[in-house]
């Protein structure tokens, strides 16, 4: 997994690592030292006896958003880390890998190998950040330099067609992780929730139906907003999807791999949740809940399109057409229309480590399903990703609901 995080940043020059497009993106240095600051603070520090960090003024730096650890550098500004060099992050890494190794190695607690765990975990996340991340900044520079060559397109296949809805009979469901297998803490405690009957898109909303909904004048009609989200969409100038641009009449969006024209049977990407939203009362429907996606599909097996093809953007629906469900996982995280609150019975853990996730149940919404930014294996029904609803970077698009 840590192995993973460099190939990533493989074709990254020094500078690449450590500019910052804007504050709610990290460089890419500066994820690579915050996952490594994560085992050296809460795996080495309190277990490995004699352990000496690398260099005790990076923990000021490299702390995310734990307050309870004490001041940190100011995320706006942490585009101005010209030092640490990348070099001296990566062999930081490589000092922190070996230590946590000989920690393992010695029989240590169970509680060690939990945090090992969730640091692999947290790593995951931000290998995905660093990837949105990447893509926003490159998208910045008028060159538009490409970060990975382009790939062969995989094979696909027509996807369900707009109107397939599949149909969930309403009742008592149980939502949330159970068993020995890891979770995130916001992803419990299991709990039961009376859902009406619904129905459910079988696929997520492609570029062409996209399409559609900026011909009518989408962007330009209040009466699909949110007062919030039209309020962003004026103030930002929406007038598509974040990396598309009209060239000589045709639609183009920039990705990880240069610009390319739009794959217009792909599921569209990085629209906020206010555009989702929009799309959704457009199209005469509405955004499901987190528990209606999860009642929906927690059958699923997780596969689809994740980083690990390196395609690095959505791809059309794969194999045979079908009306049943497609492209659950991957290509896309989904909005929902439901707010990132805790589930009943939520407690955070005690100390640093319970900032992870419960600090931030305010003013975000939950998404599901993972992206082509995602690790493979990282996924699952319960995982609840969560962003504030202006957000766009992230590969993040939708699927309808509807009552019955």
């Amino acid at each position: 997994m840590r192995a993973q995080s460099l190939h990533l940043a493989r074709t990254l020059s020094d500078a690449d690592a450590t500019v910052q497009s804007m504050p709610d993106a990290s460089p890419a240095k500066w994820h690579l030292a915050h996952t490594t600051w994560f085992f050296e603070t809460f795996v080495l520090g309190p277990h490995a006896p004699g352990y000496t960090p690398a260099d005790s003024a990076w923990h000021y730096l490299f702390n995310s958003y734990y307050e309870a650890l004490g001041p940190r550098h100011e995320r706006p500004r942490r585009g101005l880390l010209t030092r640490p060099t990348l070099n001296e992050v990566v062999a930081w890494r490589a000092q922190v890998d070996a230590a946590v190794s000989s920690l393992l190695a010695a029989a240590p607690l169970p509680t060690v190998g939990d945090l090992v765990e969730l640091g692999c975990q947290h790593e995951e996340q931000h290998q995905e950040l660093l990837l949105t991340d990447v893509l926003h900044l490159f998208a910045c520079n008028p060159l538009e330099p490409a970060c990975f060559p382009a790939r062969p397109e995989l094979p696909h296949a027509a996807a369900a067609p707009p109107s397939a809805m599949l149909s969930v009979p309403g009742g008592i469901y149980a939502f949330g992780h159970s068993g020995p297998d890891f979770a995130f803490d916001c992803e419990g405690p299991r709990h039961e929730r009376l859902l009406e009957s619904f129905r459910i898109a079988a696929a997520p909303v492609t570029n062409r139906e996209w399409r559609a909904f900026m011909a009518d004048g989408g962007y330009n009609d209040p009466r699909w907003w949110l007062s919030d989200g039209w309020a962003a969409c004026r103030r930002e100038g929406w007038a598509a999807p974040l990396y598309w641009r009209e060239l000589d009449g045709d639609w183009t969006v920039f990705t990880l791999t240069g610009r390319r024209p739009v794959e217009w049977d792909a599921p569209v990407c990085h629209v906020s949740f206010y555009e989702a939203d929009a799309y959704a009362r457009w199209a005469g429907k509405r955004l499901p809940t987190e528990f209606e996606w999860e009642a929906a599909f927690a059958t699923e097996p997780v596969a689809g399109h994740f980083a690990d093809s390196e395609a690095f953007s959505p791809q059309p629906a794969s194999g045979a057409a079908s009306a049943g469900p497609a492209q659950v996982y991957g290509d896309v995280w989904e909005w929902t229309a439901s707010p990132f609150a805790p589930y009943p019975r939520f407690r955070s853990a005690e100390g640093a480590i319970g900032e992870y996730n419960g600090k931030f149940m305010a003013n975000q919404f939950v998404l599901r399903g993972g992206s082509c930014a995602s690790p493979a294996g990282h996924l699952r029904a319960t995982y609840r990703n969560f962003f504030p609803p202006e957000a766009r970077w992230q590969f993040s698009g939708l699927r309808l609901a509807e009552d019955v």
